[in-house]
């Protein structure tokens, strides 16, 4: 709310936000904040908002309701609809609960899993990214136990060339160096601790610096931040969630923005979630 009612902001672009005016209003009410007008027609320098649904669910700040999970789904639907179809040129989503959303009838685990879906795209990286410190993520929403299983050699290759694209592509960095960071302490201690390093993420390094891209590594993840050698390279590739995200977080936790990259549209959000 307080980044729309900016002046600032819809100098640059047009912002359309898809709710319901009812819940904009609340949160206006709540924050004492200026007015956000609903249009029918989309008005340059203008706020506009879309309402996706004539029901609106109640606004109860802090408390699950099915309705609300509902509607956060019916928004998002609607949304990444007009960014397919180019009606939008670039997508900006708010934290959503997920539990809220989830059912068994349609299972979500995260906007990027359904946006990737949604747009057809085979593959995509989550991306966390601040001033000089981007985090590529090998495996994202994905429960612990089964990250092992789901590292392979042909899966790094994957979201490495795409951090790389990404790199030289939206953020204009020519040869951008790349480091990649073990599954195991101590990154595998060459078998000891684990065998992933050796017979995983050390062949696909390699074959990425065959095919002529800088990338370097397994890095042990705990000492490559602790001694600040995220300065040194223009992206980094962590092997599962918590593992790239609590340093990213511990850095950069305020200024954090999570892109998706690989998609042929363009998506960001905070980098936190709800609360």
């Amino acid at each position: 709310m307080k980044a729309i009612l900016n002046n600032k902001t819809y100098k640059t672009f047009t912002p359309l936000i898809y709710a319901h005016g009812k819940i904009l209003t609340f949160y206006r009410k709540l924050l004492k904040s200026g007015r956000i007008r609903n249009i029918d027609e989309i008005q340059h320098r203008k706020i506009n908002v879309i309402n996706v649904s004539e029901e609106c669910p109640d606004v109860i700040p802090g408390v699950e309701t099915h309705e609300a999970g509902k509607f956060a789904l019916e928004v998002l639907t609607a949304a990444v609809k007009d960014l397919k179809e180019g009606k939008i040129q670039a997508l900006v989503t708010a934290p959503v609960n997920k539990n809220n959303i989830n059912s068994e009838a349609l299972p979500f685990v995260g906007h990027t899993e359904f946006i990737t879906e949604a747009v057809g795209a085979q593959s995509s990286l989550m991306l966390m990214v601040a001033e000089q410190l981007r985090v590529g993520l090998v495996t994202g929403h994905l429960p612990l136990a089964k990250v092992p299983a789901t590292i392979t050699k042909e899966r790094i290759l994957q979201k490495t060339k795409i951090l790389i694209k990404s790199l030289e592509k939206d953020f204009g960095i020519s040869k951008p160096k790349i480091a990649v960071l073990g599954l195991n302490p101590h990154a595998g201690e060459e078998g000891l601790l684990g065998e992933e390093e050796e017979k995983i993420i050390k062949p696909a390094i390699k074959e990425l610096k065959d095919q002529n891209h800088y990338v370097f590594g397994p890095y042990p993840a705990d000492g490559f931040f602790g001694m600040m050698h995220q300065t040194k390279f223009d992206g980094i590739i962590a092997m599962y969630h918590d593992q790239g995200l609590i340093p990213f977080k511990s850095i950069a936790f305020s200024t954090g923005v999570n892109f998706t990259a690989g998609l042929p549209v363009i998506r960001t959000s905070p980098d936190h979630g709800t609360a």
